[in-house]
């Protein structure tokens, strides 16, 4: 390469590649003579561990270490009770701080980095196409997998350190919902889940699921010609703190249909995403909905402190706001603006058309009296409205679907005391993170999770836009090191 430098034949690109391709190579022998320089764990023919006599295998144990240099073999002595025992204490594997498998935690670490973003397929491509390490597409899974499992864990941990993060005047606990396409429909893995079970304890165990959590929603019978959607929710939460910003009726209007965002709005603080979905633990079935609440519920208590106003925006459905009463009953209850906006364009339409400029003007007369508190007022000449114009079908419907809404959620739609306090009406920051946070990754083409699969993509995908991701790597690391040899990385 000097001669090719010196006589000019080559570019600075292809030489900044080759030096990449030889400082790989470096490592390698650098990586493998810091293993080789840890000895061979001789350490006697017997060895006293955790109160008990172990003996020294026979002959040395090969481990295969992949890291971002490629594959390496470590070549040790290990100590079991007995010859053909599972071995209990290994000394070169303690004095190295090995992982439990054979991916190092750097290579776990980078190949999750990208597979949170991107595919599978195009993670392993990736890191192959930079390091030229050469991983499996159900390695990465598997790592994915196994990396989750240390995200509960953290996020508690984690939560309790944020207990002394500066936060602003408003606590805002905000809850929305995105489909995820499944290989199989949930309905088919609870039956395959109670198949599998004693007959009078999953009858027992379906009345207790019954009785203290919401089902999820029941599928729709299906039209001539429709495909079944494989689709099952990811139930989305998001905690952040913001500061008051007070503005009239006449502003929210303009901002809510002009889309103007006012230059002055304060921004969400320290916000954290999570999603949880219904799935199955040690033959139990866990309610996604039941444990997001549970989640925010948590979250409340370190970051909304009695001097801080805590807020839950939702959606109007009614299980919810009973959710919501159970697990952080003092939050001040606000319907999601945004939702509220569906309806009113659903009743514009059925009375006036798609696209219509009596539509849109109908729209802003109704949502400024909405703004203004006047929900009742709303409520009446929808009544009225409906009486005049006779409609019939689909658009009656919705007309008569809207008016229960609001009938029903009206001790949520305060909106001229939220408006005056500061408070935020809209769920935009969870509707927001449904699109990027789960959408974004779980809806890629043709994709299909398994539940296990998917809810640990979602716990790892929140860690890393909650820039979380260093700090959860370095407790995984710690966590695992602990269970593996009772001490610390």
């Amino acid at each position: 390469m000097d001669k090719a430098i010196e006589s000019g034949e080559l570019r600075v690109d292809e030489v900044e590649r080759a030096l990449f391709d030889k400082l790989l190579v470096i490592g390698r022998h650098l990586l493998h003579a810091f293993l080789v320089a840890a000895g061979d764990g001789d350490q006697g023919t017997t060895v006293e561990h955790e109160g008990k006599t172990l003996h020294r295998s026979e002959d040395q144990k090969t481990k295969a270490y992949r890291s971002i240099f490629g594959v390496l073999s470590l070549v040790r002595y290990v100590y079991a009770s007995g010859q053909k025992k599972k071995a209990e204490w290994l000394p070169v594997d303690a004095k190295l701080g090995l992982p439990a498998g054979e991916q190092s935690y750097v290579l776990e670490d980078w190949m999750q980095r990208v597979c949170v973003k991107e595919s599978f397929e195009e993670g392993v491509g990736s890191l192959r196409d930079l390091l030229g390490v050469k991983t499996s597409v159900r390695a990465a899974e598997v790592m994915t997998r196994h990396m989750a499992e240390y995200a509960d864990g953290f996020s508690e941990t984690q939560a309790a350190a944020d207990a002394n993060t500066e936060e602003e005047e408003l606590i805002v606990l905000a809850a929305d919902g995105k489909g995820v396409p499944m290989r199989r429909p949930l309905e088919e893995r609870l039956q395959e889940q109670q198949a599998t079970s004693a007959p009078d304890a999953s009858l027992h165990h379906q009345h207790c699921a019954a009785e203290n959590h919401p089902a999820e929603p029941k599928r729709k019978h299906l039209q001539r010609g429709e495909k079944r959607t494989r689709k099952q929710m990811a139930y989305v939460g998001a905690v952040y703190s913001i500061a008051p910003f007070v503005r009239t009726a006449d502003q929210g209007v303009d901002e809510l249909r002009r889309q103007q965002r006012q230059a002055e709005r304060p921004r969400p603080q320290h916000k954290q995403v999570f999603a949880e979905m219904t799935r199955f633990h040690e033959g139990e079935v866990i309610n996604g909905q039941v444990r997001r609440f549970a989640r925010l519920a948590f979250l409340a208590i370190f970051r909304a402190a009695c001097t801080k106003t805590l807020i839950c925006l939702m959606d109007g459905q009614r299980p919810l706001w009973s959710l919501k009463e159970s697990w952080f009953s003092r939050a001040i209850g606000i319907l999601d603006i945004f939702h509220v906006m569906e309806r009113l364009w659903q009743v514009a339409h059925a009375f006036h058309g798609d696209g219509t400029r009596p539509a849109e003007l109908q729209v802003d007369r109704h949502l400024r009296l909405l703004l203004e508190g006047k929900v009742g007022s709303v409520i009446g000449l929808y009544k009225r409205m409906l009486g005049e114009h006779h409609l019939k079908g689909s658009q009656a419907t919705a007309v008569r679907e809207t008016i229960t809404y609001f009938e029903n959620n009206k001790q949520y739609m305060k909106y001229d005391e939220y408006l005056a306090q500061g408070f935020p009406i809209g769920t935009g920051v969870v509707e927001g993170a449904c699109r990027h946070f789960v959408k974004d990754r779980m809806e890629l083409a043709g994709m299909r999770w398994e539940i296990e699969g998917a809810q640990a993509m979602l716990s790892l995908r929140a860690l890393y836009l909650n820039d979380q991701w260093d700090d959860f790597v370095e407790y995984r690391v710690q966590t695992e090191q602990q269970d593996l040899y009772a001490q610390a990385a």
